[in-house]
């Protein structure tokens, strides 16, 4: 039988664009992706930290070195500019994977996007 489990966590990323009439997704610093390990296209799920808010949509990498974290399409309409979220992925393991498997945290400086810590808790 297998469980889910975090996988990695984007905490306290910044949100620093919104982009409605984009076709969907979060667009992510592939630094931020690599950091975390989230393949493009994977599932995510984000909370909001200033309004509630949560949603699933799907990762997809932006330009290296940018810090980007923009809201796509109709995620748009869950934050703003300057918000910070949370970014989780999962996966799904065996009781024997899941008594060794540590999930990859990365931990932002809640400003202006610098990774202050990547680790794995």
């Amino acid at each position: 039988m297998l469980s889910f489990f975090l996988k990695s966590k984007l905490h306290h990323v910044r949100v620093t664009e919104a982009s409605l009439e984009y076709r969907g997704s979060m667009t992510l610093d592939p630094d931020f992706l690599d950091a975390a390990g989230i393949a493009p296209f994977e599932k995510i799920l984000v909370a909001n930290l200033e309004n509630g808010e949560r949603f699933e949509t799907y990762a997809i990498a932006g330009e290296r070195g940018s810090r980007i974290c923009c809201l796509n399409g109709a995620t748009a309409h869950k934050g703003k500019v300057g918000d910070r979220v949370i970014v989780f992925t999962f996966c799904a393991l065996t009781p024997e994977e899941a008594a060794t498997h540590r999930p990859r945290i990365v931990v932002f400086d809640g400003r202006d996007n610098a990774i202050v810590s990547t680790s794995d808790i």
